[in-house]
């Protein structure tokens, strides 16, 4: 029995690490040394090893190190995909949020050209006539629009996001053209009523593709913070 210890005392002995005048052993050796071929295993030996610290109050920080890349190599590997998995995420929302713009400033830039139109073809009640075309789409006022998705006055074209406001550059640049071609319609109401419809076509268009209605579409970041992100980004 005791040839056995004083071999087994040995064989820790061989196993002992000594850096920077500590001592230590690797648990990877440790297991092979005292019969485990499976590391799972010799887990659960550790396990209740630093359970008995506990017990006895000692501190299992002061004889238990979880060591979790041992080589410079594997280090700089972790290193090296943790950038470049950052790097994809921020180029992915880079994408999406340059989307984002682009169909903004389209969105801008053809309702300055419907409501040119639209005061051609005898509109002078210009909050009557962009309700209109919220009611068609949203089935909702732009004020009951707001409310229910809980934005700012004023802040839904610039809360939208890319699937929102390509459904409203739809409806702006239909209902341009519409009133651009069709002489017929004149005043207030008959504008008022082409934009109206043209906004429920695009509603109707929504839902049979099966899309989500534009009102339950959640808000996004303001537009004019985004653009500021972007620019520190670049």
């Amino acid at each position: 029995m005791n040839n056995i210890i004083s071999k087994q005392n040995n064989s820790f002995e061989s196993l002992k690490i000594i850096k920077n005048n500590s001592e230590y052993w690797s648990a990877r050796q440790l297991m092979v040394a005292l019969g485990y071929s499976n590391w799972q295993n010799f887990d659960e030996v550790i396990k209740k090893a630093k359970k008995a610290c506990i017990n006895s109050d000692q501190n299992v920080e002061n004889h238990f190190i979880t060591i979790n890349s041992r080589k410079p190599q594997i280090a700089l590997a972790q290193t090296y995909f943790a950038i470049q998995t950052r790097r994809q995420e921020l180029t992915d929302q880079l994408n999406s949020d340059s989307k984002r713009l682009f169909i903004r400033s389209e969105v801008t830039v053809q309702n300055k050209k419907l409501f040119s139109t639209a005061k051609k073809s005898g509109v002078k009640k210009f909050g009557l006539f962009n309700d209109a075309g919220y009611r068609g789409l949203y089935n909702h006022t732009l004020s009951e629009i707001e409310h229910k998705k809980g934005i700012k006055k004023g802040e839904l074209l610039d809360r939208a996001g890319s699937t929102e406001l390509a459904a409203n550059l739809f409806r702006i640049t239909q209902t341009e053209d519409i009133l651009a071609k069709d002489k017929n319609i004149r005043g207030d109401i008959p504008a008022s009523d082409a934009h109206y419809q043209v906004g429920r076509k695009v509603r109707k268009t929504i839902e049979e593709i099966g899309g989500t209605p534009p009102e339950l579409l959640p808000p996004e970041k303001n537009i004019k913070t985004l653009e500021s992100e972007i620019k520190k980004l670049k």
